[in-house]
This record gives C-alpha cells, sequence and structure tokens, in this order.
C-alpha cells in the first residue's frame, strides 16, 4: 500500500508521490522562540517526527528542516519587559526548546536553521518579488517592504479565501501599504523604540526580516525551490502559510507539493497559549508522567484530531504504555535476554500508517499484539515470544516509543545500574515481607506491602516469586 497524505491545499487524501524517486524533503515551522514550550507546542513536533520515522522505515532519504524564529515583535516586547537583550531571550528559549523536545525524543532535525542566520537569503528574495511587481517598498519613509497581494491572483488559493473577505493584515503600520492585505517582508528600524542590534543593514534601510519571507528562504535554500512536504499547526494555515506560497510562486519557485497540518491540543476547548493562562510547560508535565508517557498520549490521537487536555487522561494514557511496557519486560525475563529490536511490522500497523499517519489504529494493533503476547507467556514458546515481542519493538520504534531506545535514558527503564539499585532496594523489603508473611505477622507484613506501594511500586505475586514493577 502506498502511504497516502490529507493535503490541506487540495483538501484531498493524495498517494504521496516524491518529486525524486527514494527522496523525501519535509519543511516545518517551528517556533518563534518568545517563552518556555508547553505540551501544545511540542504536539507538532512529535506528530513530523513520527512522519519522518515512517518514511525512513518506508525506504525514503529524508531531508527533514525544521526553523527557529529568533526575531520577531513579540521577542522584542518580552525581552524588553524582562530587561535584557531580546538575543539573550531567544537563546535561551531555544534551549528550553531543545530540552523539552530531547524530553519526548523528538529526533533532531537534518538542520534547525534561524531567521537571523539567513538575511542575506531572505534580502535576495525580496529583490526578486520586487523585480518581478509583485513587492514594493513602502513611501512613507518608515524602510518596510510588503508583498503585493492584489499582483498575485492565486493570492488565497491555499485556504480558498478571496482577498475581499480577509481581515487586513496587522504586521505593521497600515499607511504605507497599497491595500491594507498587504504583509510585511521587511520591516523598517524604529530606532526610537528597538535595540540597534535588532536590525540588519539593506537596499531599504536597516530592519528585519517579516515572519513569513524567512520561511520561504530558509526552505528554499536547504530544499530547493521545490520541495515534497510542508507541514505545522492547523494555525498557520493563514495568515502564515498562505503568505509562504504567496511569495514563494510569484517569485516563480513551485514550493511545496503537499501541505500538512496538525490540529491543537486545547484545554476548556480554546488553544493552548499563554494569553489564555492555561499553558502546561513540558518540565512541570514531566513531574507526573515520564517523557515516554507523554509522547504516547500524544501518538494515539490522529496529528488531525484535537485534542483536549487533561491530566486524568494522560495519566490512563501512561497506564496504557505502561502495560505495554511491562509485557516486554516480562517476555525479556523469560526469554533470559533482551527482547531482540528489528522485528516484522504487522501488516494491519503498516496499512494503519499508510493511511494518513493513522497512528490511533496503529496503537490498537500494538495492544493486540501484546494480548497474544501475553499468552505465550504461558504458552512456553519462547520462538513465538521473541518474534511477537520483536514485532512490539519495532512498531514501538517507529512511533518514537521502544523502551529500549538509548535517548530515552534513566526515564524509561534503560538506565541499569539504577535498576539493579532499585531491585536491590525492593528485593530486601519483599524478603522482610515474605519472612512476616511466615511468622503470621500480619501487621508488619501489611506494613511493609504499604510501604512498597507508597513508593509507587506495583508487586505481583507469581508462582515463581514476587514481580515487582514501577
Amino acid at each position: 500500500m502506498t502511504l497516502r497524505l490529507h493535503d490541506t491545499a487540495t483538501r484531498e487524501v493524495r498517494d504521496f508521490v516524491p518529486l525524486e524517486e527514494g527522496k523525501a524533503g519535509i519543511y516545518v515551522c517551528g517556533l518563534t522562540v518568545q517563552s518556555e514550550p508547553h505540551v501544545g507546542h511540542v504536539r507538532s513536533a512529535v506528530n513530523f517526527d513520527v512522519l519522518r520515522r515512517w518514511l525512513t522505515a518506508s525506504g525514503y532519504q529524508v531531508t527533514f528542516i525544521r526553523n527557529v524564529t529568533d526575531i520577531d515583535d513579540k521577542i522584542l516586547v518580552k525581552s524588553a519587559e524582562q530587561g535584557r537583550p531580546w538575543f539573550n531571550l531567544a537563546y535561551d528559549m531555544h534551549r528550553e526548546l531543545t530540552r523539552a523536545l530531547d524530553s519526548i525524543n523528538v529526533l533532531p532535525p537534518t538542520y534547525e536553521p534561524a531567521a537571523t542566520g539567513h538575511v542575506p537569503e531572505i534580502l535576495d528574495l525580496i529583490d526578486r518579488l520586487i523585480k518581478a511587481g509583485h513587492a514594493y517598498a513602502a513611501e512613507d519613509g518608515s524602510g518596510d517592504v510588503y508583498f503585493d497581494v492584489r499582483s498575485w491572483p492565486q493570492y488565497g488559493e491555499l485556504t480558498r479565501q478571496r482577498v475581499e473577505d480577509m481581515e487586513p493584515a496587522g504586521d505593521a503600520d497600515p499607511r504605507g501599504k497599497r491595500d491594507p492585505r498587504d504583509f510585511a517582508l521587511w520591516k523598517g528600524w524604529k530606532k526610537d523604540s528597538e535595540p540597534a542590534t535588532a536590525a540588519w543593514p539593506s537596499p531599504y534601510g536597516p530592519g528585519r526580516p517579516g515572519w513569513h519571507i524567512e520561511c520561504s528562504a530558509m526552505a528554499g535554500k536547504y530544499l530547493g525551490k521545490a520541495f515534497d512536504i510542508h507541514g505545522g499547526g492547523v494555525d498557520l494555515r493563514f495568515p502564515h502559510h498562505e503568505n509562504e506560497q504567496a511569495q514563494s510562486r510569484a517569485a516563480d519557485d513551485p514550493f511545496a507539493s503537499y501541505w500538512l497540518h496538525n490540529a491543537w491540543i486545547t484545554t476548556a476547548g480554546e488553544k493552548m497559549s499563554k494569553s489564555l493562562g492555561n499553558s502546561l510547560l513540558v518540565p512541570e508535565v514531566l513531574k507526573r508522567v515520564r517523557g515516554i508517557e507523554l509522547r504516547f498520549y500524544m501518538v494515539s490521537a490522529h496529528y488531525r484530531s484535537h485534542v483536549e487536555f487533561s491530566f486524568e487522561a494522560l495519566e490512563e494514557a501512561a497506564k496504557s504504555f505502561q502495560r505495554i511496557e511491562n509485557y516486554l519486560a516480562r517476555a525479556a525475563e523469560a526469554l533470559g535476554r533482551e527482547v531482540p529490536s528489528g522485528g516484522a511490522l504487522c501488516a494491519e500497523f503498516t496499512e494503519a500508517m499508510d493511511d494518513d499517519l493513522g497512528t490511533p489504529a496503529a496503537v490498537a494493533v500494538i495492544h493486540d499484539v501484546v494480548r497474544e503476547g501475553n499468552k505465550l507467556l504461558t504458552d512456553g514458546d519462547p520462538e513465538a515470544l521473541s518474534g511477537n515481542a520483536a514485532s512490539v519493538r519495532a512498531m514501538l520504534a517507529i512511533l518514537g516509543l521502544d523502551p529500549a531506545d538509548p535517548a530515552w535514558g534513566a526515564t524509561s527503564r534503560g538506565d541499569d545500574k539504577l535498576t539493579g539499585v532499585v531491585d536491590a532496594l525492593v528485593r530486601g523489603l519483599l524478603e522482610e515481607r515474605e519472612r512476616a508473611r511466615l511468622e503470621k505477622d500480619w501487621a508488619r507484613a501489611d506494613a511493609i506491602r504499604d510501604q512498597i506501594k507508597a513508593a509507587g511500586i506495583e508487586v505481583e505475586d507469581t508462582p515463581t516469586g514476587p514481580k515487582w514493577s514501577v
């Protein structure tokens, strides 16, 4: 079966046919690094990480570009409020973002370009647009440069809107615009209110890039004038992606063949954001669940489905993943060795993933295979058990959820030294509990049981002795 993707531009599910056989170029709009990332921010990164992993597993050589916007109105405002240089704020928040993505096993991109590092490419693209008659320098002395939306008849085709129905672009003073919907490609330096470090020389005077032009310039530099997939959150469809497509194609660059957009994580039915005061910072969430469990929670929903966040749902997802994880641990113990990697993918799993990255169905397949594996644990067929458990590992790896992946470190169950220490401590308590039971000292046995339970450890009595798990 061929991978089929829901293309936002055509609103159809289309077969994925890359521009170059065996290769796939993906550009994903990253964050404006103005504040600490919350759960809603990192969903997009997880969704497109799964796409990348699936394309790689399907035999494609993937070039994956995810940018960072490190100069922006919001960054300038917040840095001024905090009394520190804008570049210091952007750098700190970029590091926070990297830590958050590492904590949920999002692979580093092939390259992560930043807007401030690509001013020459941005100015070159602006120059091409002016020469083609699709952009103009404002005549009000502001130093701004705008895209002329009326000059491009296809403007609005991505989101299927007419120019007449659009709100004015609120990215600059409208006095220098020919049409209020024209959007900024270059923002002249406001010397009375902006630091000199936030301006670069240009033919139009000192200034900085507009938001939309940076992505077109960076995508073109690293993926070429035409590339396969452009992705991002659904909130970026307009104006950001609409403007990206318009300016790139107006400059005679074909740009993206497919557009993919992930839905929001909401709280109380509204987009999770700082302004709503309901953001949940990733480090705070990871105090309640492990990174692998947070990722499982996100992956269990389809990327185009809105997710209403709650800690109850998150903790239920964590328990669901722990059942899969515990099966792999029991299988390894029964086999007397680590469950092998590189197992076969179930046909149903492949079918689900090829159907527009159907991760909910793919997760259901994993649970089905685990149920079969639990029966094999009692049947005592080592070969069948090994194949079953290896298949589970392989499917989890596609979703970035393999507990044995070194990327999880001690957040999973891969820290052998720590596991050994905990095992010795827990077994000591279990032996003491067993002695109390033999002596019929039920009060002491119950107290030890409660002590173990309070530490977050579950004990299962089996024919071969008690087994524990976190």
